[in-house]
């Protein structure tokens, strides 16, 4: 017989275990389906262990120029093994934490992939989840209410198929014990840019390869052009402008000779960071009336399929593939089940992070983006070298940019390029929730010294009034 709940969510990832979370919280009996591991590809694959490794290339470089802040250590290693030691542990404490909240929940976890079934004698709609474990067999789950939280798998590029040695997606990265001499990375986007950061900070030799003009096409060119910058600056090769040939590409046992555009380099391996796609193959969509659109769900407002019982959320429904939109995105799925008409998430004033160096992070609309949706615009910049916390912390790279509009002075967008962007972003995102103009967030007064100050320069120089400057 099948085993009823009131909801049930396909996969544990930060979609997924957050509604159920939330489901429980409102008394209701809820079970989750999970495939691998409690936390998803952020956890395991992605968000966490990345940044760990980051911060291992970090504490790295800090060693390194540790002798000008008096701090001589003599001859700095760098220790993959070590480093990849410290992100399972971090990882396998993680999980536990969420297997922790799973049981303070009394949410049940079922170990093992999904099926969606159409109707049948447990249900006349479908929805029924058959759940195959690791040995074959399979039970099945009766959910009232339905959320599919599947996420995304890495993009492969056509006609150079991982084969997880040469051509690798940045899974296979996160297990490596000894770094490649060499790499070349194809895509210049968040993926593509923050492994050519970790790498090239790790003394990797680095080449950066984007089809399109600039690196992080969705950030504002001014961004875009610091960022290529600042990577140069520290070695990494970029090309723009141009594709790989897969036919002209050699992998042997040894190397990969990559055709890019014109020429030939040859490199240890080669990091595809193409974009990710939707996890909705072998699910069973196929027998219900759920619309699948250039391979992803498609949702309304309130993240319902075509199937009234049945959700979606995250990075299987192509929206933002990011870990705190599908976390958002499930709380108001469970908000809708539960009948409180939650107001629809706003895209607009989700805060977008880059966590390489320097770090890169905006919310709201781009210079580009307001002009084009007819705004006459007027922008602020303070770059932080001009602060004196910037230059203590040996990071005095960078800018705060301020997009307003012209005739109401309503802030349109908030874009940081340079240390602790990720951090200092939450103010820019909450002047955008408030509907705060520039001249209002100049006027809260920001500690000295700080990296926040620049928040209040930007602010000021939007009028022509920095200063600092």
């Amino acid at each position: 017989m099948a085993r009823e709940f009131e909801i049930v969510v396909i996969g544990g990832g930060p979609g997924g275990y957050v509604a159920a979370i939330k489901a429980a919280q409102a008394g209701k009996t809820v079970a989750i389906v999970e495939a691998e591991k409690l936390g998803g590809t952020c956890l395991h694959k992605g968000c966490i262990p990345t940044k760990a490794l980051l911060k291992a290339a970090h504490v790295y470089q800090t060693a390194k120029h540790g002798s000008a802040y008096g701090v001589e250590t003599g001859a700095v290693t760098f220790n993959m093994e070590r480093a990849q030691s410290f992100k399972r542990d971090l990882v396998a404490g993680l999980e536990k934490g969420i297997e922790h909240l799973m049981k303070q929940g009394k949410i049940e976890v079922f170990r093992g992939k999904a099926s969606i079934l159409g109707p049948s004698i447990f249900s006349p709609q479908p929805g029924t989840v058959a759940v195959e474990d690791a040995s074959g067999e399979s039970e099945l789950i009766l959910p009232n209410q339905l959320i599919i939280a599947t996420g995304s798998i890495p993009r492969e590029l056509p006609g150079l198929p991982f084969d997880h040695t040469r051509i690798l997606n940045s899974d296979d990265l996160l297990q490596f014990e000894q770094l490649p001499d060499s790499i070349a990375i194809v895509g210049g986007g968040v993926i593509g840019v923050e492994w050519a950061s970790m790498l090239i900070d790790l003394d990797v030799n680095v080449t950066l390869i984007e089809v399109g003009e600039r690196l992080l096409p969705l950030e504002d060119k001014a961004v875009s052009r610091e960022v290529e910058r600042l990577l140069k600056k520290r070695g990494v090769k970029v090309k723009k402008n141009v594709t790989v040939d897969p036919e002209r590409t050699i992998v042997s046992s040894d190397d990969v000779a990559l055709a890019v555009g014109d020429e030939t380099i040859s490199v240890d391996c080669v990091l595809v960071s193409v974009g990710r796609v939707a996890n909705t193959e072998h699910l069973g969509l196929q027998n219900t009336s759920i619309v699948v659109e250039n391979g992803v769900i498609q949702v309304d407002e309130q993240y319902r399929t075509k199937e009234r019982h049945i959700f979606a959320i995250g990075d299987c429904i192509g929206k933002l593939q990011l870990a705190h939109v599908a976390s958002a995105e499930g709380v108001k799925a469970v908000e809708t089940i539960l009948g409180h008409e939650p107001t629809p998430l706003d895209y607009a004033l989700i805060p977008r992070c880059v966590y390489g160096v320097p770090e890169v992070a905006s919310v709201g609309m781009t210079e580009e983006t307001a002009k084009a949706a007819g705004h006459e615009v007027k922008t602020g910049t303070y770059r932080f070298n001009g602060l004196g916390k910037a230059r203590i912390e040996g990071q005095a790279d960078g800018f705060v940019k301020l997009v307003s509009d012209k005739e109401t002075d309503d802030l349109l967008g908030v874009h940081i390029v340079g240390p602790k962007a990720t951090e200092l972003i939450t103010e820019g995102g909450l002047a955008l929730v408030l509907n705060a103009t520039a001249w209002e967030m100049g006027q809260l007064v920001h500690p000295h010294p700080a990296l926040s100050e620049a928040f209040q320069e930007a602010a000021l120089a939007v009028d022509g009034l920095p200063i600092h400057a």
